[in-house]
């Protein structure tokens, strides 16, 4: 089997960017399958009983609280999510959505990771995590109706600071509107159009991750090729770069 792996990832790195329509066409072949194979159904929102993991997320979220707090006090130098993934900048092009990554489709931001030793314990516990980062919303921040491309990606949030009145702290997902509670994860399939809101005078925050879809065989492996695909496209690539240019400056800084 590590043989197997070895020799697969090789050729995932020996893939030429010119096989994007690949990965396209697999995609569209998992969202037309996904009703039929996904373990945990197919719906807007997912409940956490859906995700064991989540147990642990939320029992611990105040120590990822408070590694987020050391954080907080350099948002004005954290990278725009336009300024990482460059394609972003057709929903976000301001300086109101602040990011602050760990892991991103195979890639570690290792730095990152080091600052917040136990939101990196965390992450490193969930399956089929592909993406982690603390997502940061200004004041007054509206993210407008757009939606994925991957139905084998299931999108979760955990509430780590959401600003009062709580009705002007919201996302909609579809036709359902959803609000945070500090403390609590938020399940959704982010295929569906979604917006979002942060119409309070404070930063919301939520540690954003997005996860393999759990999927019954032979779904779950064609899946498990998409995303290692993903990880080796130029849009990850590029954000790869991005973001290591990013934490050379910061370090720079910070010294």
């Amino acid at each position: 089997m590590k043989g197997f792996v070895q020799s697969t990832t090789m050729k995932l790195e020996s893939i030429s960017p010119n096989n994007i329509n690949l990965v396209q066409n697999l995609i569209q072949k998992i969202e037309s399958l996904v009703p039929e194979y996904s373990l945990v159904g197919e719906s807007v929102f997912f409940s956490k009983d859906q995700f064991p993991w989540a147990e642990a997320l939320e029992a611990n979220w105040q120590g990822i609280r408070q590694e987020l707090d050391q954080v907080l006090p350099y948002t004005d130098v954290l990278p725009n999510f336009q300024d990482i993934s460059p394609r972003q900048n057709r929903i976000s092009p301001d300086n109101l959505w602040k990011t602050y990554f760990f892991f991103a489709f195979g890639y570690r931001s290792q730095k990152n990771c080091d600052r917040c030793p136990e939101t990196t314990r965390l992450l490193e516990q969930i399956p089929g995590l592909k993406v982690a980062f603390f997502s940061i919303l200004a004041p007054g921040k509206h993210i407008p109706e757009h939606r994925g491309k991957h139905k084998g990606i299931i999108r979760c949030h955990l509430a780590l600071k959401v600003p009062e009145p709580r009705e002007k702290c919201r996302i909609r997902v579809s036709e359902q509107v959803a609000y945070w509670e500090e403390g609590k994860t938020l399940f959704f399939d982010d295929t569906y159009p979604h917006e979002v809101w942060n119409d309070t005078n404070d930063y919301r925050v939520v540690l954003f991750l997005d996860i393999a879809r759990p999927l019954r065989f032979p779904l779950s492996i064609v899946n498990w090729l998409v995303n290692r695909l993903v990880g080796f496209s130029p849009i990850i690539q590029v954000a790869k770069g991005n973001h290591q240019n990013w934490e050379k400056q910061f370090e720079e800084m910070l010294r």
